[in-house]
């Protein structure tokens, strides 16, 4: 391995290419026949907004780096300008992809189940009549037409909006000659509309485009003039906050400040309807100061996303993926005291196979008991109305010590987050936003109990966020220990948070940005001592990216030296895989299906010693070096061998699992011949139901009221997908994978 050289750029994936590949994976989704038909349009959905931030972060970083003339480039060589002009490529080809499947596969799939999208051409006269009528009494007295003349200035148009450029001629009462206009569409207004069947001889899940429908009556807005064209749009703008955390003495009013510029940021693409004639494009173009290159011509509703008012609308299980109901550990059958429970042994939850119901009964218990004197707890991301921080709230009501690290930082929950901090502070809790320049990623919560006359301290580490909802939705494991050395580190790096000075030696812990790089890199290379000392090595990683390079640098090392990895990389991976004598031994796969695979686990084999590791950290640069993040040991060999056996069936899965080749693109496994098909997600929610005790046989750990999906809200969830069962279809309009 000596004379390879592990920099190369040749054996490095494009990070934004390899996110490109992501997304298409999950577009695969919306065709396979094996997922239902309304939860295909969900992934429809989930690959629109992912595409939309794509453009909001990613493209736009890029942007900026191409024309600030930047030659920068990652490991894998491309410039910006370079790996712009890919994008443009594979993006092209993943919209049309996304309206073929919309017009050719989903569209007509749903009309044989009896949910039909009535083109105008189709409408019958008693629906032209009720539409017509709706129009002018809903829509026409809120909609705004702008003229375009030296007196109306072409208006600012929100990010990711649904607007039309009308084409105009003739004279309006002032002697005015216009030649466009541009009509702004509310975002209160819904953009699916359902047909009264009683009314208008409709069948009962008859539906149609609110772009239709103002397409069809937009003369109404300009009487007296004639309409030549209306053509949709919609701008993508660039998203990403900047604070500027040297020059700010405020943080909390700095993000404040910075959200109300978000959705006029700099603009990134155009999307248009594909009839739109290139004397309009053009003009938009120079508008928003576009180049062709920024522009997509769509064949259908300018955001996708929007389809997901189906899915509020039609309640057909059997369209949906069947219900379950998450289980709980046995232990708790027989006791509701959930401090006696992690007193007698560690307690390891996988949800949303088990239940989250767990952790939110730890805090409310904590708030409630007169013996627990303290509560400290990170908030990265958690729902709107989250019975956790209620929970919180109360207990720092009561006269308790809580303090919290809310991240106001954290993409796309900013707002979300001021407000959360804002509560709590009101509440009497201590609040800090962590650290300057660092985000804090780090999932854990620590109560401090009086017992016996000492203080014993209960923790609580995790994989996912404090958010309820997304706990049915993304695979993630859950920690709760009272072990004395796992609480003296988390009480060190709660210091480190809340107060001021050096940083304290952890005992069992990994900590970024300190210990956790170095220590990934440590226990790789104690496997490739091992292979090459003949004894037994194997790495297995299950993260959401792999980008960081000096730890795909060890990699391939350790692959040289005979070490057998297997990586189960949802996301990015810049690794190439199976390049002779450097990966070979290196074999990549992704699982996309139901759930979100959002669980950070790092096994090493360690000469038949296996240490089994969870996280909340990803294999990234910003991970290991921009952010506190944790990582945690699973002591208990039954934990450990379940967690290993998890990650052996999801090496299994031939139905959910892509694999990816040298040259960076997947290719879906399936079972060979005469082999059973393997669904690990399908698996383990069987397994979990057979053997444990479902919540609604102990209804004392429930929450008093049920969770609720987030609110109605036009932005993606983050890179990172709202997947939800039949039985919590959610009631929003929005739909993204985050990654974090």
């Amino acid at each position: 391995m000596n004379d390879i050289n592990v920099k190369s750029p040749n054996l490095y994936i494009n990070r934004e290419l390899s996110l490109l590949e992501f997304n298409r994976r999950v577009l695969e989704q919306a065709k396979d026949e094996n997922v239902p038909l309304l939860e295909r349009v969900r992934f429809l959905c989930i690959s629109s907004t992912n595409l939309d931030e794509f453009f909001e972060i990613r493209v736009a970083g890029l942007k900026s780096l191409a024309e600030a003339g930047s030659v920068r480039s990652g490991p894998d060589g491309l410039s910006p300008l370079e790996t712009l002009k890919i994008i443009r490529h594979n993006v092209g080809q993943m919209i049309a992809e996304q309206y073929r499947i919309l017009n050719e596969v989903l569209i007509p799939q749903l009309s044989e189940h009896g949910i039909r999208a009535l083109r105008r051409t189709h409408w019958s006269e008693a629906q032209d009549a009720w539409l017509r009528k709706l129009f002018n009494n809903e829509l026409l007295p809120i909609l705004s037409p702008l003229g375009l003349d030296p007196a109306h200035p072409f208006p600012r148009i929100l990010n990711k909006s649904l607007n039309f450029i009308v084409s105009l001629s003739g004279k309006d009462a002032f002697g005015r000659n216009s030649r466009f206009a541009i009509v702004q569409v509310p975002r209160a207004l819904h953009r699916i509309i359902w047909l009264p069947a009683e009314e208008t001889g409709s069948g009962p899940n008859d539906f149609v485009f609110l772009s239709s429908v103002i397409h069809a009556y937009v003369d109404q807005l300009f009487h007296g003039m004639k309409v030549k064209g209306c053509y949709q749009f919609r701008v993508t703008r660039n998203s990403d906050l900047f604070v500027d955390e040297e020059e700010t003495q405020d943080l909390l009013r700095a993000v404040k400040g910075e959200l109300l510029t978000r959705h006029y940021g700099d603009s990134v693409r155009l999307e248009v309807a594909d009839n739109c004639p290139d004397d309009i494009i053009t003009f938009l173009l120079n508008r928003f100061e576009l180049t062709s290159d920024d522009l997509y011509k769509v064949d259908g509703p300018v955001n996708l996303n929007r389809l997901l008012g189906i899915l509020e609308k039609i309640d057909r299980p059997a369209l949906y993926y069947t219900p379950f109901i998450p289980a709980l550990p046995a232990r708790f059958s027989g006791s509701h005291d959930i401090f006696t429970a992690i007193s007698a042994q560690d307690i390891l939850l996988h949800h949303p196979f088990e239940s989250f119901a767990i952790i939110i009964d730890f805090v409310r218990q904590a708030a409630a008991d007169p013996q627990v004197l303290a509560i400290k707890q990170t908030l990265y991301r958690t729902d709107p109305s989250s019975a956790i921080v209620d929970a919180l709230v109360a207990a720092a009501r009561a006269g308790k010590e809580v303090s919290v690290v809310v991240e106001l930082r954290a993409r796309f929950d900013e707002e979300a987050n001021v407000a959360l901090a804002t509560r709590l502070q009101e509440a009497g809790a201590h609040v800090v936003y962590g650290i300057v320049d660092y985000k804090t990623h780090a999932k854990m919560m620590l109560v401090v109990r009086r017992e016996n006359n000492r203080l014993q301290d209960y923790i609580h580490l995790g994989t996912g966020n404090y958010h309820s909802y997304t706990s049915r939705v993304y695979t993630d494991y859950s920690l709760l220990t009272c072990d004395k050395a796992i609480g003296e580190d988390v009480h060190r790096i709660f210091l480190q948070l809340t107060s001021l000075g050096k940083v304290s030696r952890l005992n069992r812990l990994l900590q970024s940005p300190f210990t956790l790089h170095s220590g990934l890199l440590k226990r790789i290379q104690r496997e490739m001592n091992h292979a090459r000392e003949g004894q037994r090595a194997r790495i297995i990683i299950k993260v959401n990216s792999l980008v960081e390079p000096l730890l795909i640098q060890e990699m391939y090392r350790a692959s040289a030296a005979g070490v057998q990895i297997d990586l189960i990389v949802r996301g990015m991976c810049c690794l190439r895989p199976g390049m002779p004598g450097i990966s070979e031994n290196i074999r990549v796969r992704s699982i996309i299906g139901r759930f979100l695979e959002h669980s950070r686990v790092f096994y090493f084999e360690n000469n038949g010693q296996p240490e089994v590791l969870c996280s909340s950290a990803d294999w990234m640069d910003r991970n290991m070096f921009k952010r506190v993040e944790v990582c945690y040991p699973l002591q208990d060999p039954k934990l450990r061998e379940r967690v290993i056996k998890d990650l052996e069936d999801y090496l299994k899965d031939n139905q959910n699992a892509w694999a990816l080749q040298a040259d960076g693109s997947y290719g879906r496994i399936s079972p060979a011949e005469g082999e059973a098909a393997i669904n690990v997600q399908r698996n383990l929610l069987m397994k979990l139901s057979e053997k444990q005790i479902a919540i609604n046989e102990t209804p004392a750990l429930l929450p008093t009221q049920p969770d609720s999906p987030p609110p109605v809200r036009d932005r993606p969830a983050s890179t990172d997908g709202r997947q939800a069962t039949a039985s919590e279809k959610p009631k929003t309009k929005s739909s993204s994978l985050p990654s974090t």
